[in-house]
């Protein structure tokens, strides 16, 4: 199945949990918490050497999810992430170099911006779903209030900022189409092996955009 970055953050909202994993042994258990959640799409940040291995250990474990690669920032990183098993791809930014490696690994590619400027550059490459990084606090929301008008028809995936308590507010606005967040598999928690509290945290994250539908 050829998957569109479109298609996957509709199946990550409300949240795709951004993923920093430095013990393999717990990767499998993690997804499966957060899968046990109704989390279908999980994005694995190269941010450790464990990472890629991480990513082989859940797609074997767990081949119904939907697995990103995230924190790219150099070309080789892209083909070692598809042949881990990641079946699309996240950077912080956008350049010319990192637009033509995805293309090359033919993955869905999710690139960062945060201004408008680079939203002009990610268009100009035939990106319309963006992450918009660092997405922190009141800031965020309102750059995605005034990004709304100049860019219509873009969906932005905001990361860097977004937690439980802010969730709402960002999820309520038009050009949103999920966040990403690591507040839903804090570190502490994997360590403590406490996948029952993983899975309530991704139970309540969809509870709570189900009331903001609810009450559309």
């Amino acid at each position: 199945m050829s998957l569109s970055m479109d298609w996957v953050l509709q199946q990550a909202r409300p949240v795709m949990p951004v993923l920093v994993i430095d013990d393999v042994a717990l990767a499998a258990d993690l997804a499966r918490a957060l899968f046990a959640g109704g989390v279908r799409v999980m994005e694995i940040t190269l941010r450790t050497p464990q990472a890629l291995d991480a990513l082989v250990e859940i797609r074997r474990e767990l081949p119904e999810a939907i697995l990103g690669a995230g924190t790219l920032i150099h070309t080789e990183q892209f083909q070692e992430a598809r042949d881990a098993g990641a079946q699309f791809a996240v950077s912080p930014g956008c350049t010319p170099r990192l637009v033509a490696a995805a293309e090359d690994a033919k993955m869905p590619f999710l690139p960062g911006v945060m201004t408008p400027s680079e939203v002009l550059v990610a268009l100009e490459y035939g990106y319309r779903s963006l992450k918009l990084f660092p997405a922190n606090g009141t800031g965020a929301v309102k750059m995605l209030k005034s990004l709304k008008g100049p860019f219509t028809g873009i969906r932005f995936c905001p990361t860097g900022g977004i937690t439980q308590e802010n969730l709402l507010n960002v999820l309520r606005l038009p050009n949103v189409a999920c966040v990403g967040g690591t507040w839903i598999a804090p570190p502490s928690l994997v360590r403590a092996r406490a996948w029952d509290q993983i899975t309530q945290l991704a139970i309540e994250a969809r509870d709570l955009a189900a009331s903001l539908e609810h009450s559309a």
